[in-house]
């Protein structure tokens, strides 16, 4: 079968943004983005834009227009989010069977996680998001639960043909201690608020500026724990992850409450995106640019890893949380 993104030639990125009153150079470069396309278009006369063309069947249209609507909440208060350009009072927009929106280009380099002013300002911001995503739920996006992001992934990958045969005891006993520690730490933690996320808070989703960072891409925005956005910033053995952890919560707790129950999420929330990442690439290995970017997945090294990361997630699951200090 042809993939739908097949159809998106470089004639067709240019029409679409002449659909919405572009007056393309005819330059375009592809950006690194593998669930949607994204491109940088030159425009004449004017600054290049981005254009993203969503992923067909992935999302609705009312829940890209509440990741929409969040990011220009956030930029109303002046959180440094890049969020689509409104075009005559729209922001998403489809042509030839694309759905699509426009975004200002914006440049910058990945933070410097090491450093703890970087983090202590990171974590100003995302207090600030938080308590932005905090007003009101999203109605319409998913959220980041057990079922979603941890069972749902494992029972596709078993019911694929994606897992060495001699490798899949192995992969289901350690999927489901794997899922009965995350539940264990769910239970630890007790009720926790979920609010609005940013969802995917990593380095190469910020930008750094002379004057700060910027957030990009809020696709993966949905509801979830607030420590969701805090633990990918953490990384190292757990003395400099103690330490990051207080530098960035140093800055969060300047206009966010941080709920310290969270900490027992973390090691809980890695398991799960670990879970979820590979339930991900099996999902979309039917697009041509999966096997093409990843010709490791679905090779028997591949999944001996998966296996002694989950194991190595097992144990870190039984290990008290990180406390700042």
């Amino acid at each position: 079968m042809t993939h739908p993104y097949a159809a998106l030639t470089p004639d067709c990125v240019l029409d679409v943004l002449d659909s919405v009153g572009f007056r393309t150079s005819g330059s375009q470069f592809p950006l690194n983005s593998y669930e949607n396309r994204v491109y940088q278009v030159g425009v004449d006369d004017e600054a290049p834009v981005i254009a993203k063309f969503y992923r067909p069947g992935r999302w609705s249209d009312a829940q890209i227009l509440e990741e929409h609507t969040f990011a220009a909440e956030l930029v109303e208060r002046e959180i440094p989010v890049v969020a689509p350009l409104q075009i005559a009072g729209r922001t998403l927009f489809e042509h030839q069977g694309f759905r699509f929106a426009v975004f200002p280009r914006r440049g910058g380099r990945a933070p410097e996680l090491d450093n703890p002013d970087t983090l202590e300002w990171l974590g100003r911001f995302l207090g600030r998001i938080h308590a932005v995503g905090a007003i009101r739920p999203f109605a319409e996006r998913p959220a980041l639960t057990q079922q979603t992001f941890g069972s749902g992934p494992r029972d596709l990958l078993l019911a694929g043909n994606f897992i060495p045969d001699d490798l899949l005891p192995a992969y289901r006993s350690v999927v489901d201690q794997a899922l009965q520690g995350v539940a264990y730490c769910y239970e630890r933690a007790g009720t926790v608020a979920a609010i609005r996320l940013h969802g995917d808070v990593h380095g190469g989703n910020v930008l750094w500026t002379p004057d700060g960072p910027h957030f990009v891409d809020l696709d993966d925005a949905r509801m979830g724990p607030a420590v969701q956005d805090l633990w990918m910033l953490l990384s190292g053995e757990r003395e400099e992850r103690v330490r990051q952890l207080a530098d960035v919560l140093a800055g969060y707790e300047d206009f966010c409450e941080f709920d310290p129950r969270e900490l027992h999420l973390i090691e809980a929330l890695r398991t799960l995106r670990l879970i979820h990442y590979a339930g991900w690439l099996a999902q979309r290995w039917e697009d041509p640019a999966f096997p093409h970017a990843f010709p490791w997945f679905n090779t028997q090294r591949y999944w001996q890893d998966h296996i002694l990361a989950l194991r190595e997630q097992v144990a870190a699951m039984d290990e008290p949380p990180l406390w700042p200090v």
